[in-house]
């Protein structure tokens, strides 16, 4: 099983200098054989394999000499992360190639030769080694190391470790939890808990402002600005770390205590486009929450599931399966007309996902566009410590 392990390290002046050359050297590569890709694509109508861009690399350094200053292996995976890149765009996996600027995040890999010598990561080539501050310790096999530079001036190394254990086989027993995201409360489950949204942008939001408009104010390419840029961008890294943080926290506190864990699919690049809503969605953190969720769940050999988004689990009272017309986001509590049930929206929502995604365990599939339960089968969950039996009960009536 793979597991990566993020650690802070600190380089010396005459390493950073080092890592800088070999940032660029790398960036520049990959700059120049998505270039070249595209040329090809549009002379041939194909594409560069990744043997073909690597078999362009003697060549270049015969040019450019400057290229041999960087560790060769780091310049070859470059082609394989180009070749990965094209096929996920292709299979509708990611966005196209783009170009990478000095200006943003900067990253270099190592697929090999790296140890980890008491508190120092050694590199190979002229880097060496460079202390490293080891939060936690890990056992198994390095596979790649990703040293990467933040635009605060921070320096990371990621490293992949296989520890030769298989990924355990998800199992469906136990205590079942469905979870319903928000903005308000970042995430409400079925078991009547609320978690608050911290809002890590609004406590920080003075600083972010009175720091970026000093920045504003510097002239553009001088010095000052350089350090008023590196300032902001250490607000912005405080904020994100803040984020992760709590976002960590919770994630595993919640696999700690369930063992299927039910959420709803989000479309969160869509839900962004709402110009009242987007900017708060974005610093929320859906998306980050069910990832960590997910590998979180599969490492510990639990189970997670996503419910289809249309489903209407606003809408359906969770005790007679009744579903209302109509549910503005403005209303957060309402009464079933049919069983007379008063229900806060969010718990409500929750444990309703709860039940569809145990539906969908039970039945195998996932039913689009229906508006009831599946008619034909009824199944044992355990939820709140207890085991219940759930019978099928149409929701449109």
């Amino acid at each position: 099983m793979y597991k990566a392990y993020k650690y802070r390290i600190y380089p010396t002046q005459e390493q950073k200098k080092l890592l800088a050359q070999h940032l660029g050297n790398v960036r520049w590569f990959w700059n120049y054989a998505l270039n070249k890709s595209e040329t090809t694509y549009r002379e041939t109508g194909k594409g560069l394999t990744r043997n073909a861009i690597q078999k362009l690399l003697p060549e270049l350094k015969k040019e450019y000499e400057w290229l041999g200053l960087c560790y060769s292996q780091c310049l070859q995976v470059v082609a394989l992360n180009l070749s990965t890149a094209y096929k996920n765009f292709f299979e509708k996996r990611g966005g196209y190639p783009r170009y990478k600027s000095k200006k943003g995040r900067q990253s270099i890999q190592y697929p090999q030769n790296v140890k980890l010598e008491g508190d120092y990561l050694k590199l190979p080539g002229a880097v060496g080694k460079i202390y490293c501050r080891l939060s936690r310790n890990f056992e198994g096999t390095i596979k790649t190391t990703t040293i990467s530079l933040t635009p605060s001036g921070q320096y990371y190394a990621s490293i992949l470790v296989d520890d030769g254990k298989a990924i355990p086989q998800a199992s469906k027993e136990g205590k079942a939890i469905g979870i319903d995201v928000g903005v308000t409360d970042i995430a409400v489950t079925s078991d009547n808990e609320k978690f608050s949204n911290p809002k890590w942008m609004a406590k920080h939001e003075k600083n972010r402002i009175r720091k970026e408009r000093k920045f504003t104010r510097k002239q553009k390419g001088s010095k000052r600005r350089d350090k008023a840029r590196i300032i902001v961008a250490k607000v912005h890294n405080h904020i994100a770390n803040c984020r992760s943080d709590f976002l960590h926290k919770l994630s595993r506190r919640i696999v700690d205590e369930n063992q299927v864990i039910c959420v709803e699919s989000l479309n969160v690049k869509a839900m962004t486009k709402n110009r009242k809503l987007s900017r708060a969605i974005s610093q929320v953190g859906w998306g980050m929450l069910c990832t960590m969720l997910k590998y979180k769940a599969e490492w510990e050999g639990k189970t997670y599931i996503e419910v289809d988004r249309f489903f209407p689990s606003s809408k359906t009272c969770s005790h007679c399966y009744h579903k209302v017309e109509e549910l503005p986001l403005n209303i957060r509590s309402w009464q079933c007309p049919k069983c007379n049930t008063q229900h806060d929206r969010d718990i409500n929502a929750a444990t309703n996902i709860r039940d569809e995604g145990l539906r969908i365990l039970s039945v195998g599939r996932i039913d689009r566009g229906v508006t009831r339960r599946a008619t034909a089968h009824s199944n044992l969950r355990t939820a709140q410590g207890r085991t219940v039996r759930l019978t099928s009960v149409s929701k449109g009536d």
